[in-house]
């Protein structure tokens, strides 16, 4: 093994930022205040809604970041479950990364991208006469078959630039998180200075009083905020290319959740001050309305619409080439380690992991063929978050095991940050399996897939440790 080419060490901590940054922004800033009001019926309480997600986001990216400081290598979580646990949750969480997680994130952007896309050129409709096609009654892979290839045709563009050069998939991801960033401060700016006046009544008949909030719905309104906060710990992924990466890691990780919550809160701020609570319930109700275009069309009419149509399409874009570059890390570690197949473990002649990328670009686009997509946002939330509560009780695990290791960053607030994080996780856990008990069978079932995956590859190749 000693003649194996390693990933080379290029990304500075301006680049985690980037990459944090990116990972997390996606369709969620433009389209969850929505569902948030209908839920909560108070431009206070969503805000409040906003802040709470994104302080739990940053008690688990805080713990990571202790973990990440002290055990920084690529694959990210796995990496870190392989050291603190073993090499069987390390395969389980690389498995589901790959089987669900990672790739119906994936998935999912990038039907959104093609969506926006066909919002503003119209895609024309592929082989209609297949679009009552089912495989067992419950996948449709040629219904909407336009948007899936489109959605499919992105994946593969993005996979096989990212296959061609890391600092060429870097690269774009820098530049289209620049336009990005723009194109947010733009539509604060203007909002935030127009003069729009809001109905100070409801605008339709029927579910639009306010009413008393409950826990429940706030939790609710907070899951509708996880989906938009979703992302960050990806960054670790690639720890063995980033320079210095036990402290670049941690810190890149807590500038960029800060730099997301901020951001957050002052768009959703301007959404609040163009759209009455009322009228965002009323686009949560149509089901084909995005609150981020209402809100430009309210102060800058079609011309607006057209701008944040195509603001959308390529934080979406940014957000899926990000996804992709980071994603087929874990399996290129893994297979590194005897824990995935061999072909994945290698590097092309621009040192990327191109055989981890290509297989991850193919089962992305097979969950696009899926149509599942709710259903994937559902299950990857519930997934992750078992792994997400994994880590932080890694912090505990590695303070008793290692006390005297140098750690370039120590979670604030220690053990309250990361207790109270394990038993978030664990809440959420257990509603989602009360509340949704499919979408967590399902996730199980994927998780659970990866035993005799694990069993097989043990037995076809033993490991040495």
């Amino acid at each position: 093994m000693n003649n194996q080419r390693n990933l080379v060490r290029t990304f500075g901590v301006g680049y985690v930022i980037i990459f944090v940054v990116a990972n997390i922004i996606g369709s969620g800033v433009y389209k969850k205040i929505a569902p948030m009001a209908a839920e909560l019926h108070s431009m206070n309480w969503i805000l409040l809604a906003w802040l709470a997600g994104g302080i739990i986001t940053l008690f688990g990216a805080l713990s990571n970041a202790e973990v990440a400081g002290l055990l920084a290598d690529t694959g990210g979580d796995f990496a870190y479950f392989k050291k603190i646990y073993n090499r069987f949750f390390a395969f389980l969480y690389g498995w589901s990364l790959f089987a669900v997680i990672q790739t119906a994130t994936i998935a999912s952007l990038a039907y959104v991208f093609a969506q926006s896309l066909n919002s503003i050129v119209p895609i024309p409709e592929v082989l209609p006469s297949l679009s009552g096609f089912t495989i067992g009654g419950v996948f449709a892979p040629f219904q909407g078959f336009g948007i899936k290839l489109t959605a499919i045709l992105v994946i593969l563009l993005l996979t096989w630039l990212n296959t061609a050069s890391l600092r060429s998939g870097a690269g774009t991801g820098k530049i289209i998180m620049l336009l990005v960033s723009i194109g947010l401060l733009t539509i604060i700016i203007f909002g935030l200075t127009s003069h729009v006046v809001k109905p100070t009544a409801p605008i339709v008949e029927g579910g639009l009083t306010n009413g008393a909030v409950t826990i429940s719905a706030f939790f609710t309104a907070m899951l509708a905020a996880f989906w938009a906060y979703q992302g960050w710990a990806s960054v670790g992924f690639i720890g063995g290319e980033i320079k210095d990466a036990n402290r670049n890691i941690p810190k890149g990780i807590v500038i960029g959740v800060f730099i997301v919550i901020a951001v957050y809160l002052l768009v959703n701020f301007t959404y609040l001050k163009i759209l009455s609570v009322p009228q965002l319930e009323q686009i949560h109700a149509a089901g084909n309305k995005i609150a981020a275009i209402e809100a430009v069309r309210a102060f800058w009419g079609k011309g607006g619409v057209m701008f944040i149509s195509v603001l959308i399409l390529i934080t979406t874009l940014g957000c899926i080439n990000a996804s992709v570059l980071t994603g087929a890390r874990p399996t290129f570690a893994m297979a590194r380690e005897g824990l995935f197949f061999s072909g994945i473990g290698k590097l092309n002649k621009a040192n990327v992991p191109a055989n981890s990328l290509l297989l991850q670009g193919i089962w992305s686009a097979l969950l696009v063929l899926s149509g599942s997509f709710d259903q994937l946002t559902d299950m990857l939330i519930f997934a992750v978050f078992i792994f997400y509560g994994a880590t932080s009780l890694g912090v505990i695990v590695l303070r008793r095991r290692m006390p005297d290791a140098h750690r370039p960053y120590k979670v604030w607030g220690y053990p309250v940050v990361p207790v109270f994080y394990i038993l978030f996780c664990i809440g959420l856990f257990l509603n989602t399996i009360i509340t949704k008990p499919r979408e967590a069978a399902i996730g199980l079932t994927l998780i659970l897939v990866g035993v005799p995956v694990y069993l097989f590859l043990q037995r076809k190749k033993p490991v040495n440790n």
